[in-house]
Formats: structure tokens, sequence, C-alpha cells
């Protein structure tokens, strides 16, 4: 699978706060949340340890227009699969019987990130990025529902889009973070959204139609916008 670059950068001064939390009802039994449920931890009984796979989904879904959120590792990530992606209501949350799985992209319900670097949909993985070991790591997840695409950065940095999908243009769509490994501790870092201007949703339909940049330079159209095209 291509790995997009994100043609874009992010301007995290045109998004405001968009607050959510860890949703209590849409979780593994065995992910335990704050009291401000921000953080979520996994598997924390001392004499059951880690039985399988555990999932959580945000409280809000993630609506029209371009969506940026961090998932902090509170602590160094290890064990078969440490996640954070986007999945829809039918989203896997839990397998059980001792099955350690990559569960955010088991199925072609939820797309998401391993520790290890790579990217799953639809139980297909690619390689993606270096591993992630440290403790502190900060994961920003962008996802942009108009464009169908879902970019990760790593402490800040733009590692380029993962996914470039149609389905992640449907609205219904959830923050996710999974763990096989007992005493995993995953926070939300900063939150935030922002709508897509009209002018931008007409640049991207007319970039979509088009076979390649080169063709932008032919069309009655003046320079600034010509230029947003390309970079829709």
């Amino acid at each position: 699978m291509e790995i997009f670059k994100h043609q874009r950068e992010l301007i995290l001064s045109e998004f405001y706060a968009n607050n959510w939390v860890w949703d209590n009802q849409n979780k593994s039994s065995d992910v335990h949340l704050s009291n401000d449920k921000k953080s979520a931890y996994f598997y924390t009984d001392p004499v059951d340890l880690s039985t399988g796979t555990a999932g959580v989904r945000g409280n809000k879904a993630l609506n029209d227009g371009e969506h940026y959120w961090e998932i902090v590792f509170l602590e160094p990530p290890c064990g078969t699969s440490v996640m954070m992606g986007v999945g829809t209501k039918n989203a896997t949350l839990q397998t059980n019987n001792y099955k350690y799985v990559n569960l955010i992209g088991i199925d072609q319900e939820s797309w998401g990130l391993s520790y290890k670097g790579r990217i799953y949909h639809n139980g297909e993985s690619w390689k993606y990025c270096d591993p992630i070991y440290d403790e502190g790591t900060v994961i920003g997840c962008h996802l942009n529902t108009y464009l169908g695409t879902l970019t990760f950065y790593r402490n800040g940095v733009n590692m380029g889009v993962a996914f470039y999908d149609r389905r992640l243009q449907q609205r219904q769509l959830y923050p996710l973070v999974s763990s096989t490994a007992s005493e995993t501790e995953l926070g939300i870092g900063r939150s935030y959204c922002r709508h897509i201007s009209l002018r931008e949703k007409c640049c991207s339909i007319i970039r979509n139609n088009l076979s390649c940049n080169d063709m932008v330079d032919t069309l009655p159209l003046p320079n600034i916008v010509k230029s947003q095209i390309k970079m829709a």
C-alpha cells in the first residue's frame, strides 16, 4: 500500500477545541477509565493478567470536517499490540480466550496504527513508521472526513497520510485505542476540529476529477484558485 504524503500543513490555529472523553458504555470490561475519562488503563488486575485484546472508543462521533487529537503513551508500550485509530460504531472492542491481535483494523470497520509501526485495515497491514517505544510519546491523529484521509503525527512531526479511503468520509467515526498488554496506560492529549469551507470543498472536488496536477493550469480560473486546487 502506498503511503501518501500529506499535502496541506495542519494549522491548529484554524481549529477549535473539541472536548471528548473515553466512553464508559462502549469499551471492553478489561479497560478502566480515570475519573475524568481522559485516561484508559488496560488489564489492571494484578492476578488475572491479559486474557486477550481490549479496546475503548470515544464518546463523541467525529462528524463532517477535520479532526485532530492526540494519544499520549503514559507508560512505554509493550506486548503484541498497542494501537490507536478510528472506527465505526460496529468496530470490535474485545477479544477473549487469549486472542492477542491487532484489534483496530482487524476488519473493514476500523483503521489503526500499531506501536510497532504498522498500519492495519480490513485484516491487512503495511509498514508505516519506526516503532514507538518511549513513555511520553504523543501520537497525533488527523482525520479529514471530506478527503477521506487519516494522517498520524509523532511528537508533532507529520508522518504522511496513512489511509486514503472513501469510507473515512462517513460521519459516524470514533477515536479508538486498544491493547493486549497488562498495565498499558493511554491518555487523551489535545483535541480539535474544524469545519471545511465551501471553497475548500469545491477545490477538492475539482482536484479529484482531474487525472493530474498539470491539468489545473489549463483551467479558466484565477491563479490563486489554481494553487488551492493543487493543494486540495
